[in-house]
Protein backbone atom coordinates (compact mmCIF):
# COMPACT_ATOMS: atom_id res chain seq x y z
CA UNK A 1 0.00 0.00 0.00
CA UNK A 2 1.58 3.47 -1.01
CA UNK A 3 0.52 6.12 1.49
CA UNK A 4 -1.21 9.27 0.15
CA UNK A 5 1.34 11.14 0.85
CA UNK A 6 3.71 9.53 -1.95
CA UNK A 7 0.82 9.14 -4.59
CA UNK A 8 -0.26 12.31 -6.51
CA UNK A 9 -2.53 12.79 -9.83
CA UNK A 10 -1.02 13.89 -12.81
CA UNK A 11 -3.29 14.15 -15.87
CA UNK A 12 -5.71 11.61 -14.27
CA UNK A 13 -3.24 9.12 -13.45
CA UNK A 14 -1.38 8.04 -10.00
CA UNK A 15 1.94 8.11 -9.99
CA UNK A 16 4.88 7.20 -7.50
CA UNK A 17 6.61 10.38 -6.14
CA UNK A 18 9.53 8.43 -7.61
CA UNK A 19 8.05 7.78 -11.06
CA UNK A 20 10.13 10.75 -12.82
CA UNK A 21 13.54 9.59 -11.24
CA UNK A 22 12.64 6.08 -12.75
CA UNK A 23 11.61 7.02 -15.18
CA UNK A 24 15.25 8.33 -16.47
CA UNK A 25 16.27 5.64 -15.40
CA UNK A 26 14.49 3.33 -17.74
CA UNK A 27 15.50 5.32 -20.65
CA UNK A 28 19.48 5.20 -19.57
CA UNK A 29 18.94 1.62 -19.33
CA UNK A 30 17.40 1.49 -23.00
CA UNK A 31 19.85 3.34 -24.73
CA UNK A 32 22.21 0.96 -23.31
CA UNK A 33 20.57 -2.31 -24.40
CA UNK A 34 20.57 -0.61 -28.33
CA UNK A 35 24.15 -0.01 -28.22
CA UNK A 36 24.84 -3.76 -26.97
CA UNK A 37 22.39 -5.08 -29.41
CA UNK A 38 24.32 -3.00 -31.95
CA UNK A 39 27.90 -4.09 -31.22
CA UNK A 40 26.88 -7.67 -30.76
CA UNK A 41 24.78 -6.72 -34.67
CA UNK A 42 27.98 -6.63 -35.82
CA UNK A 43 30.41 -9.20 -33.77
CA UNK A 44 27.56 -11.40 -35.46
CA UNK A 45 27.82 -9.97 -38.81
CA UNK A 46 31.73 -10.35 -39.57
CA UNK A 47 32.15 -13.72 -41.33
CA UNK A 48 35.43 -15.75 -41.73
CA UNK A 49 36.76 -16.75 -44.94
CA UNK A 50 38.14 -20.37 -45.42
CA UNK A 51 40.67 -22.26 -47.60
CA UNK A 52 38.75 -23.19 -50.14
CA UNK A 53 38.67 -26.76 -51.60
CA UNK A 54 40.97 -26.92 -54.51
CA UNK A 55 41.98 -30.05 -57.15
CA UNK A 56 41.74 -33.71 -55.96
CA UNK A 57 44.40 -34.99 -54.06
CA UNK A 58 45.72 -31.18 -52.98
CA UNK A 59 45.56 -30.65 -49.25
CA UNK A 60 47.52 -27.84 -48.94
CA UNK A 61 49.10 -24.88 -50.78
CA UNK A 62 51.28 -21.73 -50.51
CA UNK A 63 49.73 -18.07 -49.90
CA UNK A 64 51.75 -16.62 -52.57
CA UNK A 65 49.49 -12.86 -52.93
CA UNK A 66 47.18 -10.76 -50.93
CA UNK A 67 45.44 -8.80 -53.64
CA UNK A 68 43.47 -6.72 -50.80
CA UNK A 69 44.76 -5.72 -47.06
CA UNK A 70 42.91 -4.83 -44.16
CA UNK A 71 40.66 -1.99 -44.49
CA UNK A 72 40.21 -2.51 -48.21
CA UNK A 73 36.54 -3.00 -49.46
CA UNK A 74 35.86 -6.21 -52.05
CA UNK A 75 33.11 -6.45 -54.17
CA UNK A 76 31.34 -9.99 -54.30
CA UNK A 77 33.65 -12.76 -56.15
CA UNK A 78 36.38 -10.18 -56.24
CA UNK A 79 39.62 -11.90 -55.81
CA UNK A 80 41.05 -11.16 -52.57
CA UNK A 81 44.45 -13.65 -52.52
CA UNK A 82 46.09 -16.29 -54.47
CA UNK A 83 47.42 -20.02 -53.14
CA UNK A 84 49.67 -21.64 -55.39
CA UNK A 85 49.74 -25.60 -55.13
CA UNK A 86 51.27 -28.28 -57.02
CA UNK A 87 49.19 -28.54 -59.59
CA UNK A 88 47.45 -24.99 -60.20
CA UNK A 89 47.22 -21.46 -58.66
CA UNK A 90 43.74 -21.07 -57.01
CA UNK A 91 41.95 -17.38 -56.55
CA UNK A 92 39.97 -17.22 -52.99
CA UNK A 93 37.31 -14.63 -53.71
CA UNK A 94 35.19 -12.84 -51.21
CA UNK A 95 31.90 -14.32 -51.26
CA UNK A 96 29.83 -10.75 -50.87
CA UNK A 97 30.77 -7.39 -50.66
CA UNK A 98 31.99 -5.86 -47.57
CA UNK A 99 35.37 -4.58 -45.89
CA UNK A 100 38.12 -6.88 -44.75
CA UNK A 101 38.91 -6.46 -40.94
CA UNK A 102 41.79 -9.48 -40.63
CA UNK A 103 44.23 -11.45 -42.54
CA UNK A 104 45.16 -14.60 -40.71
CA UNK A 105 47.95 -15.33 -42.49
CA UNK A 106 51.40 -13.72 -43.95
CA UNK A 107 52.60 -14.16 -47.91
CA UNK A 108 54.59 -17.59 -48.31
CA UNK A 109 52.71 -19.27 -45.39
CA UNK A 110 51.79 -22.67 -46.25
CA UNK A 111 48.06 -23.22 -46.03
CA UNK A 112 45.42 -26.31 -46.02
CA UNK A 113 42.12 -26.82 -46.88
CA UNK A 114 39.32 -25.62 -44.87
CA UNK A 115 41.67 -23.22 -42.61
CA UNK A 116 40.23 -19.44 -41.47
CA UNK A 117 42.30 -17.52 -44.01
CA UNK A 118 40.52 -14.00 -43.44
CA UNK A 119 37.94 -12.26 -41.92
CA UNK A 120 35.44 -9.51 -43.26
CA UNK A 121 32.46 -7.52 -42.54
CA UNK A 122 29.59 -7.74 -45.52
CA UNK A 123 27.84 -4.77 -46.81
CA UNK A 124 27.38 -3.16 -49.67
CA UNK A 125 30.56 -1.46 -51.07
CA UNK A 126 30.31 2.23 -50.63
CA UNK A 127 31.03 4.26 -53.74
CA UNK A 128 32.87 7.07 -53.67
CA UNK A 129 30.53 9.62 -52.08
CA UNK A 130 29.56 12.60 -55.13
CA UNK A 131 30.84 16.01 -54.10
CA UNK A 132 28.09 17.95 -53.55
CA UNK A 133 27.36 20.53 -56.31
CA UNK A 134 27.39 23.94 -55.27
CA UNK A 135 24.61 25.83 -57.44
CA UNK A 136 26.32 26.99 -60.13
CA UNK A 137 26.80 30.41 -60.16
CA UNK A 138 26.98 32.54 -63.34
CA UNK A 139 30.27 34.21 -63.77
CA UNK A 140 29.72 37.67 -63.43
CA UNK A 141 30.25 39.45 -66.83
CA UNK A 142 33.23 41.87 -65.91
CA UNK A 143 32.68 45.45 -66.93
CA UNK A 144 33.46 46.23 -70.66
CA UNK A 145 35.82 49.21 -70.62
CA UNK A 146 33.90 52.20 -72.09
CA UNK A 147 33.66 52.57 -75.58
CA UNK A 148 35.12 55.68 -76.71
CA UNK A 149 32.51 57.54 -79.11
CA UNK A 150 35.27 58.29 -81.18
CA UNK A 151 36.80 55.80 -83.83
CA UNK A 152 40.40 53.90 -82.73
CA UNK A 153 42.46 55.18 -85.01
CA UNK A 154 46.62 53.71 -86.41
CA UNK A 155 49.14 55.12 -84.31
CA UNK A 156 50.98 57.14 -86.99
CA UNK A 157 53.43 55.37 -88.99
CA UNK A 158 57.07 55.21 -87.76
CA UNK A 159 59.70 57.46 -88.90
CA UNK A 160 61.31 55.63 -92.09
CA UNK A 161 64.81 56.52 -90.78
CA UNK A 162 64.48 54.13 -87.82
CA UNK A 163 63.76 50.65 -90.09
CA UNK A 164 67.57 50.09 -91.43
CA UNK A 165 69.12 49.99 -88.06
CA UNK A 166 67.69 46.68 -86.70
CA UNK A 167 68.63 45.40 -90.09
CA UNK A 168 72.12 46.25 -89.85
CA UNK A 169 72.46 45.43 -85.95
CA UNK A 170 70.84 41.36 -86.80
CA UNK A 171 73.63 39.35 -88.21
CA UNK A 172 76.22 40.10 -85.41
CA UNK A 173 74.10 37.85 -82.64
CA UNK A 174 73.71 35.28 -85.48
CA UNK A 175 77.89 34.85 -85.78
CA UNK A 176 78.48 33.97 -82.15
CA UNK A 177 76.37 30.66 -81.06
CA UNK A 178 77.84 28.55 -83.70
CA UNK A 179 80.79 27.02 -82.18
CA UNK A 180 79.10 26.55 -79.07
CA UNK A 181 77.30 23.14 -79.07
CA UNK A 182 80.14 21.02 -80.80
CA UNK A 183 82.72 20.72 -78.01
CA UNK A 184 79.93 19.45 -75.91
CA UNK A 185 79.38 16.62 -78.10
CA UNK A 186 82.60 15.70 -78.25
CA UNK A 187 83.08 15.59 -74.29
CA UNK A 188 80.20 13.33 -73.81
CA UNK A 189 81.61 9.87 -72.47
CA UNK A 190 81.01 6.67 -74.12
CA UNK A 191 78.59 4.34 -72.35
CA UNK A 192 80.41 2.26 -70.20
CA UNK A 193 80.37 -1.05 -71.25
CA UNK A 194 79.25 -3.35 -68.56
CA UNK A 195 81.17 -4.91 -65.84
CA UNK A 196 82.99 -8.35 -66.73
CA UNK A 197 82.80 -11.16 -64.19
CA UNK A 198 85.57 -10.85 -61.69
CA UNK A 199 88.04 -13.62 -62.71
CA UNK A 200 87.90 -16.50 -59.68
CA UNK A 201 84.92 -15.02 -57.78
CA UNK A 202 82.39 -17.39 -56.06
CA UNK A 203 79.19 -15.86 -55.85
CA UNK A 204 75.60 -17.55 -56.21
CA UNK A 205 72.32 -17.01 -56.54
CA UNK A 206 69.48 -18.44 -54.58
CA UNK A 207 65.92 -18.33 -56.14
CA UNK A 208 63.11 -20.17 -54.38
CA UNK A 209 61.93 -23.04 -56.40
CA UNK A 210 57.75 -22.60 -56.82
CA UNK A 211 55.58 -25.48 -55.70
CA UNK A 212 54.83 -26.85 -58.81
CA UNK A 213 58.48 -26.85 -59.86
CA UNK A 214 59.21 -28.48 -56.57
CA UNK A 215 56.94 -31.49 -57.26
CA UNK A 216 58.65 -31.51 -60.65
CA UNK A 217 61.96 -32.00 -58.78
CA UNK A 218 60.82 -34.14 -56.65
CA UNK A 219 59.61 -36.57 -59.80
CA UNK A 220 62.42 -36.22 -61.91
CA UNK A 221 64.61 -37.68 -59.01
CA UNK A 222 62.39 -40.22 -58.35
CA UNK A 223 62.12 -41.50 -62.01
CA UNK A 224 66.03 -41.15 -62.02
CA UNK A 225 66.49 -43.42 -58.91
CA UNK A 226 63.91 -45.90 -60.19
CA UNK A 227 64.53 -45.81 -64.60
CA UNK A 228 67.98 -47.56 -66.18
CA UNK A 229 70.42 -45.33 -66.88
CA UNK A 230 71.20 -44.58 -70.76
CA UNK A 231 74.68 -43.01 -72.30
CA UNK A 232 74.69 -41.37 -75.36
CA UNK A 233 78.01 -40.82 -77.74
CA UNK A 234 78.44 -37.97 -80.46
CA UNK A 235 80.73 -37.88 -82.74
CA UNK A 236 82.61 -34.57 -83.32
CA UNK A 237 84.89 -33.03 -85.15
CA UNK A 238 88.05 -33.16 -82.99
CA UNK A 239 90.56 -32.12 -86.34
CA UNK A 240 91.43 -28.70 -85.58
CA UNK A 241 92.25 -29.34 -81.62
CA UNK A 242 94.39 -32.08 -82.67
CA UNK A 243 96.52 -29.85 -85.26
CA UNK A 244 96.82 -27.10 -82.27
CA UNK A 245 98.13 -29.47 -79.95
CA UNK A 246 100.83 -31.05 -82.48
CA UNK A 247 101.71 -28.19 -83.11
CA UNK A 248 102.17 -26.72 -79.32
CA UNK A 249 102.75 -29.61 -77.07
CA UNK A 250 106.65 -29.14 -77.60
CA UNK A 251 106.79 -25.83 -77.00
CA UNK A 252 104.15 -25.61 -74.00
CA UNK A 253 105.99 -28.75 -72.38
CA UNK A 254 108.94 -27.30 -72.63
CA UNK A 255 108.10 -23.64 -71.15
CA UNK A 256 105.34 -24.89 -68.69
CA UNK A 257 106.68 -28.65 -68.01
CA UNK A 258 103.34 -29.87 -68.68
CA UNK A 259 102.24 -31.93 -71.68
CA UNK A 260 99.65 -30.67 -73.82
CA UNK A 261 96.57 -33.03 -73.88
CA UNK A 262 92.67 -33.36 -75.23
CA UNK A 263 91.54 -33.00 -71.51
CA UNK A 264 92.21 -29.09 -71.45
CA UNK A 265 90.16 -28.91 -74.68
CA UNK A 266 87.19 -30.64 -73.00
CA UNK A 267 87.49 -28.72 -69.80
CA UNK A 268 87.80 -25.88 -71.58
CA UNK A 269 84.60 -26.46 -73.48
CA UNK A 270 82.64 -27.56 -70.87
CA UNK A 271 83.48 -24.57 -68.75
CA UNK A 272 82.25 -21.99 -71.72
CA UNK A 273 79.21 -24.32 -72.27
CA UNK A 274 78.04 -24.12 -68.61
CA UNK A 275 78.69 -20.14 -68.58
CA UNK A 276 76.32 -19.83 -71.63
CA UNK A 277 73.56 -21.86 -69.78
CA UNK A 278 73.00 -21.31 -66.26
CA UNK A 279 70.81 -23.84 -64.83
CA UNK A 280 73.40 -26.83 -66.43
CA UNK A 281 75.67 -25.72 -64.01
CA UNK A 282 73.04 -25.18 -60.71
CA UNK A 283 72.03 -27.54 -58.47
CA UNK A 284 68.99 -27.84 -55.90
CA UNK A 285 69.08 -27.35 -52.08
CA UNK A 286 66.11 -28.12 -49.74
CA UNK A 287 63.79 -25.89 -51.39
CA UNK A 288 66.47 -23.25 -53.65
CA UNK A 289 67.78 -23.36 -57.05
CA UNK A 290 71.82 -22.18 -56.65
CA UNK A 291 72.87 -20.38 -59.80
CA UNK A 292 76.62 -20.46 -59.86
CA UNK A 293 79.02 -17.81 -61.55
CA UNK A 294 82.12 -20.00 -61.34
CA UNK A 295 82.61 -23.63 -63.05
CA UNK A 296 83.95 -26.10 -60.83
CA UNK A 297 84.83 -29.19 -63.11
CA UNK A 298 85.60 -32.99 -61.68
CA UNK A 299 88.37 -34.26 -64.18
CA UNK A 300 89.11 -38.16 -64.40
CA UNK A 301 92.74 -38.49 -63.92
CA UNK A 302 94.90 -42.31 -63.78
CA UNK A 303 97.47 -42.21 -61.31
CA UNK A 304 99.75 -45.32 -60.10
CA UNK A 305 97.00 -45.71 -56.90
CA UNK A 306 94.07 -46.28 -58.90
CA UNK A 307 91.58 -43.69 -61.35
CA UNK A 308 91.00 -40.14 -59.09
CA UNK A 309 88.80 -37.38 -59.84
CA UNK A 310 89.94 -34.25 -58.63
CA UNK A 311 88.32 -30.92 -58.84
CA UNK A 312 89.61 -28.27 -60.79
CA UNK A 313 87.99 -24.72 -59.25
CA UNK A 314 87.09 -21.79 -61.12
CA UNK A 315 87.92 -23.55 -64.83
CA UNK A 316 86.22 -20.75 -66.62
CA UNK A 317 89.01 -18.53 -65.57
CA UNK A 318 91.82 -20.18 -66.91
CA UNK A 319 93.24 -21.34 -70.31
CA UNK A 320 94.83 -24.81 -71.78
CA UNK A 321 98.18 -24.59 -69.76
CA UNK A 322 96.41 -23.90 -66.75
CA UNK A 323 93.95 -26.74 -66.48
CA UNK A 324 96.72 -28.92 -67.41
CA UNK A 325 99.13 -27.54 -65.03
CA UNK A 326 95.68 -28.05 -62.17
CA UNK A 327 94.84 -31.06 -63.23
CA UNK A 328 98.51 -32.44 -63.30
CA UNK A 329 99.23 -30.75 -59.74
CA UNK A 330 95.73 -32.21 -58.08
CA UNK A 331 97.15 -35.27 -59.26
CA UNK A 332 99.96 -35.76 -57.31
CA UNK A 333 98.57 -34.97 -53.79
Amino acid sequence: MLSRRLVHLARGRALHADAPMLARGWKIAGAYAQRASFHSTNLLQAETVKVPQMAESISEGTLKTWLKQVGDTVAADEEVATIETDKIDVSVNAPAAGKITELLFKEEDTVAVGQDLFRFEPGEVGEAAPKEEKPSEEPKAKPEPAETSAPSTPPPAPEPAQKPEPVKESPKPAATPAPAPKPALKEQPAPAAAAPRTPGSRNETRVKMSRMRLRIAERLKESQNAAAALTTFNEIDMSSVMELRKKYKDEVLKEHGVKLGFMSAFAKAASLALREIPAANASIEGDEIVYRDYVDLSVAVATPKGLVTPVVRNAESMNFVQIEQEIANLSKK
